[in-house]
């Protein structure tokens, strides 16, 4: 499905049925991996999403799971009092995950802790080898420590290849300053996927932006040509406001 615009989205060029997000600590993976599931729950598919960040993290997809269930969206974490542990636990339903995906036609997104230390639980997770069943995502965000120029995303994408035994296949730009966010923001970060993408051969799957900027970013510059994903912030900071009708959750944990 295209936007209004005509511009082909994430959705139209993600077809393996498990999405894999990796990359820098705080490079967005929790705030793209649940905006895939809405998005894709709304074009009428199944979607779970399994949290596999088992590190200290801020942001977690699984901050709404309320309104993951309300909208029939399954959420795979540690349940009970283990929900808000900031401990590596591993649930069993994890590791059945690529099989659920083909045998029940279900899109299964993983939201991995970030860098290489969050990649290392995906080395025991059978089935993800397959680049027909999963796509392995590296969010690019410039603007995190030690992900400003493309020899540090590379050296940081390689080394999560390593640890979590998977080859990554694609790209997804990310850049941004959150609500400070300019055109010339998104335009810095596309060009640094691209040479990313240079280095790597590896292609920019598509960029991430929030919505209201789309128009103003792609209609010249690097995100003319390539399918993008129009963001809504869902994960917010303590005491900021989330869109309207939806429960605010706290990302401190």
């Amino acid at each position: 499905m295209t936007e209004p615009s005509g511009r082909p989205t994430a959705y139209d060029v993600l077809k393996a049925p498990v999405t894999v997000l990796v990359g820098h600590f705080g490079a967005g993976k929790s705030e793209i991996a649940v905006n895939l599931a809405f998005g894709w729950r709304d074009r009428g598919e199944d979607v779970s999403v399994v949290d596999l960040d088992l590190v200290k993290p801020y942001f977690r997809s699984r901050l709404l799971r309320d309104d993951m269930v309300a909208r029939g969206i399954v959420l795979v974490v540690p349940g009970g009092d283990q929900f808000y542990a900031d401990l590596p636990i591993l649930v069993p339903e994890v590791r059945g995950a690529v099989g659920l995906a083909v045998a029940r036609h279900r899109r299964v997104i993983m939201d991995v802790g970030g860098a290489d230390v969050g990649s290392r639980v995906l080395g025991s997770l059978p089935g993800l080898g397959n680049p027909d069943l999963t796509d392995v995502l590296f969010v690019v965000n410039g603007n995190r420590p030690f992900a400003e120029t493309p020899e540090a995303v590379v050296t940081m994408l390689r080394e999560i290849e390593r640890v979590s035994k998977l080859r990554v296949t694609g790209l997804v730009a990310n850049t941004h300053l959150m609500e400070e966010t300019t055109p010339e923001t998104i335009e810095a970060g596309l060009q640094l996927a691209e040479a990313v993408s240079r280095d790597t051969g590896l292609p920019i799957r598509f960029w991430a932006v929030l919505a209201r900027l789309g128009d103003s970013c792609a209609g010249n510059g690097t995100g003319r040509s390539l399918p993008w994903l129009p963001l809504t912030r869902l994960i917010t900071p303590p005491l900021e406001l989330r869109p309207h009708g939806m429960r605010r959750r706290s990302s401190v944990v």
